[in-house]
């Protein structure tokens, strides 16, 4: 996830005549909507270019004997007349009326809905928030709650300027997920609902496991800042000491057990639809945490897991602690990380450059209103079970944050080099460091240039990553020589890049190709070659989302013995946050320090040869 720079304001209309060639200004849209329908759709790679790509992206993991067995396996597909027959239905899917995006929907199912495990922590990805400027809870929420209103209704109004990438517009279609909705557990596929935002016009906050409606507008007006912290302090004190049974610990099971468990609940009582459904078509979640936070890995376990209890998993949720620390918690399945991050900056900066109209009402409000749950022996059972599951997966992991304070963009780019090619060698030669090989490494590329576009994988590693880290972990090889390998790598990384993010990458493609071949036809020899399975194993899921908001960010490892690796590029810092079932996080945090350290003292050893260039 790239930072997106734009701070959300309103849209400038431009002439038709400065749009890129074939887009087109709706106007019976909003601003934000505005180019939706003259986004072009996600194209069909050829297999040829395909075929290239995959073979040079295997090769730095493979025998030489294994390489010959995938190169033969890869030209007899290409070769083959059910490839053929495989692309010419991908072109089809593709071109039918109506359809925009020929991957949406099978990603959205296999990726996210009719993924079973849970969302916390397989999918869910959290922000930490930047300290703000009070150590009060109360306070801390009721301003980002108002700093997030103004943003809530240029959306919903399509007034909200759309995002653009070098001039270019991209697809903005998933903002409509970002509030007043909720995934719902389903088997064998999970849904998602959007609710009226003009019905439901309430924030839910979660204290001591309890949850509180609190009404954002009262007699037509909506609440001031001061106002919204009285409400906040009301929950906190109606909470009370004693903790209520955990019915959001149920959205941290097995899609497939929290299914049964929403059944069962809704069987005890028609009073926990009606609490359900008043949480499900909230605005958004805000958990109001017993607990006071200190250091970076405290305040990164906090919003990315909490306790487990005083949670509602399925929607996204702005959690504030005791001491006034704050971060959110982002539901992935709907959408990426960009627009989180947006509506995350945009409130974090109106309040840091004092741009909130706080308001100045104090009126007499209703107190806010509990929403009850009655609970049989059967919900109680489901809640107890996933106390369980939660704890014993949480206890399972590690989490580890390197703020490595060294340096960061500024002085990378003295060296012509783009500051994320950078950092992904970095974790190549922690990788190899440690492990003595390269590590299969996913970057996300946002693929939202195309209608209804998410993401594509950047393979970064390289047969030009290993060369490079061969060649520093060999002391007999000239400081010259590793640079001239690494300027290497960092062009082939720009270059993967940028052929992911124009949907000309490896894997969407041959997923694709796969998903069409039907009964009783045999799966090619591609797909069952070594290399296939050994290649999309992610034991290193990595993406790239920087702000100057942000004082951590990350999510969890893709396979069991794979590491979670979320990172920042600051002016003079990098970030790290490494999560793993315990796979000896904390060294892979050391050879990440290491290498970082390593690789200036290179590019520094070079000195007069290093002319700043442009960005590459």
């Amino acid at each position: 996830m790239a930072r997106n720079k734009q701070i959300a304001r309103r849209s400038s209309t431009k002439p038709a005549a400065e749009l890129p060639p074939g887009y087109a200004i709706d106007p019976s849209l909003g601003p934000m909507l505005q180019y939706q329908r003259s986004l072009p759709h996600l194209p069909v790679p050829t297999l040829s270019s395909t075929a290239s790509k995959y073979l040079e992206t295997v090769r730095p993991h493979l025998t030489a004997n294994e390489y010959k067995d995938t190169e033969k396996a890869v030209d007899e597909f290409v070769k083959s007349p059910l490839a053929t027959e495989l692309q010419e239905r991908l072109k089809a899917r593709a071109n039918q009326p109506g359809t925009v995006n020929w991957l949406a929907d099978w990603w959205n199912d296999v990726a996210y809905m009719g993924y079973r495990d849970p969302v916390v922590v397989f999918v869910s990805y959290f922000y930490v928030h930047v300290d703000g400027n009070t150590k009060s809870q109360a306070r801390r929420a009721a301003e980002l709650i108002k700093s997030m209103l103004p943003f809530k209704h240029l959306v919903e109004t399509q007034q909200l300027a759309p995002e653009k990438v070098k001039g270019v517009p991209i697809c903005m279609d998933s903002y409509q997920w970002l509030f007043n909705s909720s995934r719902y557990p389903v088997i064998p596929s999970d849904t998602a609902k959007k609710f009226d935002p003009s019905q439901n016009n309430h924030v839910i906050l979660v204290r001591k496991n309890k949850f509180f409606e609190v009404p954002i507008v009262h007699e037509g007006q909506e609440l001031s800042t001061q106002e919204l912290e009285s409400q906040v302090a009301k929950v906190i004190e109606l909470a009370g000491n004693d903790k209520g049974a955990p019915i959001g610990v149920l959205t941290s099971e097995n899609r497939d057990i929290w299914t049964e468990a929403r059944k069962a609940l809704l069987a005890a009582s028609p009073q926990n639809a009606q609490s359900l459904e008043r949480i499900e078509s909230s605005i958004i979640i805000v958990p109001l945490d017993d607990t006071t936070p200190q250091t970076r890995e405290d305040n990164s376990w906090t919003m990315w897991t909490g306790d487990g209890r005083n949670r509602f998993y399925d929607k996204h949720q702005l959690i504030v602690c005791e001491n006034g620390r704050s971060g959110f918690l982002g539901e992935h399945s709907c959408m990426d990380g960009t627009p989180t991050l947006r509506l995350n900056e945009f409130m974090l900066h109106s309040l840091a450059q004092n741009k909130v109209s706080h308001g100045t009402s104090s009126r007499t409000l209703p107190a806010p209103v509990e929403l009850k749950f009655t609970l049989d022996p059967s919900s109680q059972k489901f809640i107890s079970e996933a106390e369980k599951h939660f704890d014993t997966l949480i206890g399972a992991h590690d989490l580890y944050v390197l703020q490595y304070e060294k340096y960061g963009k500024n002085l990378i780019k003295k060296y012509g080099v783009s500051p994320d090619a950078w950092t992904q060698l970095i974790k190549q030669l922690a990788f190899h460091k440690l492990f003595g090989r390269p590590g299969v490494c996913y970057e996300s590329a946002q693929t939202r240039k195309f209608q209804r576009g998410r993401t594509e994988v950047i393979r970064a590693a390289s047969n030009e990553s290993k060369a490079w880290a061969e060649a520093m972990l060999d002391s007999s090889q000239s400081n010259e020589e590793r640079f001239k390998l690494f300027k290497q790598a960092a062009v082939r990384h720009v270059q993967y890049a940028a052929w992911a993010a124009d949907g000309q990458g490896v894997d969407r493609h041959l997923f694709g190709l796969k998903k069409l071949l039907k009964e009783g036809e045999d799966v090619p020899n591609l797909y069952t070659d070594k290399a296939y399975s050994k290649t999309n194993h992610w034991e290193l899921s990595t993406s790239q989302l920087s702000s100057p908001y942000f004082d951590g960010w990350g999510y969890g490892e893709v396979v069991e013995d794979g590491y979670g690796l979320a990172y920042a590029i600051g002016d003079d810092h990098l970030r790290w946050t490494i999560t793993s079932l315990k796979r000896d996080t904390a060294k892979l945090r050391d050879a990440l320090e290491w290498a970082a350290d390593e690789t200036r003292k290179m590019a520094e050893a070079v000195g007069p040869q290093a002319k700043p260039k442009p960005k590459l």
